[in-house]
């Protein structure tokens, strides 16, 4: 009965947890050249996803409209149950250097820079959305994985997207 009881509780309170948006995930890195966004937790990987990138996902994103996804650390400042594709997360682009450099460059650094499910019509894709990179320079996953992304990870946790 003890055993039972634990076994119950193993499933029972990390699901409770979960529903708040902390599954104790810290920490987010976007691989860019693999494709790959890995959730930690105290610096182990929980989970991993493959993702589609901006249009022309090589290189920063330097300015407004150039369909690059950041390079940088950031935040997943804000999120959006009611975004024009499945679940968002605010990815906290621009930071202070990323406005020095556009503002060097005498442009925009753009913004709205999102990790988000599927737009509404194409969740019938799912998982075959990361054989193309097909964003305006968001991170993009599938609705089914945005979905385990939502339970797991709270508004305020950092996000680095590397090369």
């Amino acid at each position: 009965m003890r055993t039972l009881i634990a076994a119950i509780l193993l499933i029972v309170l990390p699901l409770t947890f979960a529903e708040n948006g902390d599954g104790g995930v810290d920490r987010l890195i976007v691989y860019k050249s693999e494709r790959k966004l890995v959730l930690l937790s105290h610096g182990k990987e929980l989970r991993s996803y493959k993702v589609a990138l901006g249009s022309a996902p090589v290189g920063p994103k330097s300015r407004q409209g150039d369909h690059r996804t950041p390079e940088g650390a950031y935040v997943l400042d804000s999120r959006n149950p009611n975004s024009h594709y499945y679940k968002a997360f605010h990815i906290s682009y621009p930071n202070a250097r990323d406005v020095a450099n556009a503002k060097k460059l005498g442009v925009s650094p753009g913004g709205d820079i999102m990790l988000h499910g599927l737009p509404k019509q194409y969740a019938w894709v799912g998982k075959s959305q990361a054989l193309h990179d097909w964003t305006d320079g968001c991170v993009a996953v599938s609705d089914e994985e945005m979905d385990e992304i939502w339970k797991l990870v709270p508004v305020g946790t950092a996000i680095e997207i590397r090369p």
